[in-house]
């Protein structure tokens, strides 16, 4: 069973990032009192019940994220089966009301990985109205406790700003099937190949969050197709290297990863030690890269936002004083990744003018907060 603590502290960025205020979840989080799988008062329980209301109510999208955060951390057994089975029924019960919105599954030798696209098979319109071939791509991927359903509503607002998109699942989460381990940054250069992304064409930009913003790091390193990395609270290297910062991880963090990695809580920290990024390969990476960091983040070290800062060429950062996830920031958060993709590729001059101005009055009417940009 996990840590009851754990999971109602590590739960708030996600419900916070989904749009939930604290008054609706507070009150839910006090009803459950352990983590026996599908019991009365436990964890999956508490979360799927109130899904299952909504889902009656036809609230599909409400339904789905009240199920995504029952499966929370990953499934374990057959209630968090059950959530994740009925997160994912009830989003594509949402989204047949927006057609731009669509399916793919991407077949490959280790596993399958499903996403959600749009745009895919749209041209861009350059400044005249003129077709300009095919849009550029924003992929986004989440980190090792979230899934696509989480992500993929931000795929409807793309169009407007002249960008495809495809939202997926880092390894072993949620339904992508492939195993989680050190070669899993080849998921970006083997989507890019099933949807026809040409070489040379350098217009895909990752929006990789926590664990998969290693793997998009990586992944630049090898496939020229991809124009930019924008991330938050990546491990980069000392969170794979550093023993003595390895046992002040938080108890569902190490019991996840372990999971997906399919070893025990005492195996997955050497297992993964080789994972991490070296210093000449963070130095050998020319593309933009952007990066939000947390302060207080219990779970990444604080050293490997300073050996980005110290060892990419072309990085911006953003310094929260929060946790992992920073909750409290998520709506600047959401503005500063957005605004750092559109900077990356240029053009938008006034879309990206009024995500500055927005970002601007968030940021700074905040005195607590601290930028490192």
């Amino acid at each position: 069973m996990n840590d009851l603590a754990e999971l109602k502290t590590f739960v708030v960025a996600h419900a916070v990032s989904q749009g939930l205020p604290a008054g609706h979840y507070d009150p839910l989080l006090a009803r459950i009192r352990h983590d026996e799988d599908g019991v009365p008062g436990s964890w999956a329980f508490e979360w799927s019940a109130l899904a299952d209301n909504l889902a009656a109510e036809g609230r599909s999208l409400e339904a789905s994220v009240h199920y995504t955060m029952a499966r929370f951390p990953f499934v374990d057994g057959p209630a968090r089966a059950r959530a994740l089975e009925r997160a994912t029924g009830e989003f594509a019960r949402w989204s047949a009301a927006h057609p731009a919105l669509r399916s793919l599954d991407v077949e490959l030798p280790a596993g399958r990985v499903r996403c959600w696209t749009t745009g895919l098979d749209a041209g861009s319109t350059g400044d005249a109205g003129d077709a300009a071939g095919p849009r550029p791509l924003l992929v986004m991927t989440g980190g090792i406790v979230s899934t696509k359903e989480q992500w993929a509503p931000v795929l409807l607002g793309l169009a407007e700003l002249g960008f495809a998109g495809l939202v997926t699942e880092l390894p072993g989460v949620g339904e992508n099937t492939l195993p989680y381990r050190a070669d899993s940054w080849t998921l970006f250069p083997a989507l890019l190949d099933a949807i026809g992304r040409p070489a040379g064409t350098a217009d895909v930009y990752l929006l990789a969050l926590s664990f998969s913003g290693q793997l998009a790091l990586r992944a630049a390193l090898h496939d020229d197709r991809i124009a930019g990395v924008v991330g938050a609270g990546a491990p980069v290297r000392e969170f794979f290297t550093d023993t003595a910062w390895q046992r002040r991880v938080p108890r569902v963090t190490t019991d996840t990863l372990a999971h997906l990695t399919r070893t025990s809580a005492d195996e997955v920290y050497p297992a993964v030690r080789d994972w991490a990024l070296r210093e000449d390969e963070l130095a050998a990476l020319r593309i933009p890269v952007a990066h939000v960091t947390s302060l207080r983040d219990e779970i990444i070290p604080p050293g490997d936002a300073r050996l980005l800062r110290r060892l990419v060429p072309r990085i911006r950062l953003l310094a929260h004083d929060d946790v992992h996830g920073a909750p409290s920031h998520f709506a600047q958060t959401r503005l500063w990744t957005l605004l750092s993709v559109l900077r990356m590729h240029g053009g938008n001059a006034p879309t990206r003018l009024a995500l500055t101005r927005r970002f601007a009055r968030l940021r700074y009417a905040d005195p607590a907060v601290r930028s490192a940009a």
